[in-house]
Order: C-alpha cells, then structure tokens, then sequence
C-alpha cells in the first residue's frame, strides 16, 4: 500500500469513526430530551448527558481533522492567488501545509500534555465521575493522525513545488 493510500484510507477511517461518533451524540440527547418531557411518566434525561455530549464532541473534532488537512478542507483566504500564477500559488500552497503541519504538531503536543496531566490529577467528571483522561487520551489518536497527514501533506506540497505542477487527491484535481 502506498504512503498516499494510507493516509487517504487513515483520515477516511477516522472522518468515519467522527461521522458515528456525532449520531450517537445525537441519539444521547434525544432520548435525553424524550426524558426530561416524559419526567411525569417516570422517566428523566440521561444523567450526565452534557458531560459525555462535551467529551465526544472533542473526540468527533479531532476525527475529523485528518480528512480535512487531506482535503484541503481549512479555510483560505485567496484574493491574490489567481493573480500570482501557479509557481507561486504552489509555493504558497507548499507553505501553508508546513505551518498547519507544525500547528497539528503543537496541538497533538498539548493535548498530549493535557492528557497526562488529567491522568495524574484523576480529574473525573461532576455527575458520571468518569475520569476525564479517557476523552483526552482517545482524542491522543486522531491528533496525531492529523499529524501524519499534515506531514504527508507538506510533502505533497513540497512535492508539487519540485515537480511544477499540483499534486491534490484525484477527488480534488481540476483538469
């Protein structure tokens, strides 16, 4: 399998896995709402249901990022770029994957800071009481699949540089 593949099937996966991460967020809090309006008929909202709605929206977030560096999918601003030619479009291009690489890269190292330090406080949530680390450190993986993919991306960027022409996924090409 080659470097491009992979990456493609890592950040497919994981937009996948984010993608099934929302509709169980969203299940939780509809049921949690029918809950709280049938409080008459017995029932309630399910306890603690913001706090795991808040951790899995993180984790949803960071699964999400590897498909968009791929993808080009961060927003840019390109009121000159049409004007520069492509050498220097690409050269631009080639530089904004390099510093969002290197922000995917301080990012994956604080959270990863934020993971040990809730592990080695044991902060746990208020009403689950489930140790807060857990949503840090699932959130660890996909950080640094973003990370893969931001490297892979400048040199792709790099790539099209030294090549002269752009090198996007095939979804993405213009021809």
């Amino acid at each position: 399998m080659s470097v491009a593949r992979a990456v493609d099937w890592l950040a497919r996966s994981l937009a996948v896995l984010g993608g099934l991460t929302l509709g169980v967020i969203t299940l939780m809090t509809v049921l949690s709402v029918i809950g709280r309006s049938l409080i008459w008929a017995g029932l309630g909202p399910i306890a603690g249901d913001f706090e795991m709605a808040e951790a899995l929206t993180g984790f949803a977030i960071f699964c999400f990022l590897p498909i968009c560096q791929l993808n080009r999918g961060h927003v840019v601003v390109d009121l000159f770029e049409k004007q520069m030619g492509p050498t220097l479009t690409r050269w631009i291009d080639a530089l904004s994957e390099i510093v969002m690489a290197i922000v995917l890269v301080i990012i994956a190292w604080r959270l990863t800071a934020g993971f040990l330090d809730k592990y080695h406080n044991g902060e746990t949530s208020f009403i689950r009481q489930f140790p807060v680390w857990w949503a840090y450190g699932a959130s660890l993986v996909p950080a640094y699949a973003a990370v893969i993919t931001g490297l892979y991306t400048s040199w792709r960027g790099v790539k099209a540089v030294a090549v002269g022409r752009d090198l996007l996924p095939q979804h993405l090409e213009i021809e």
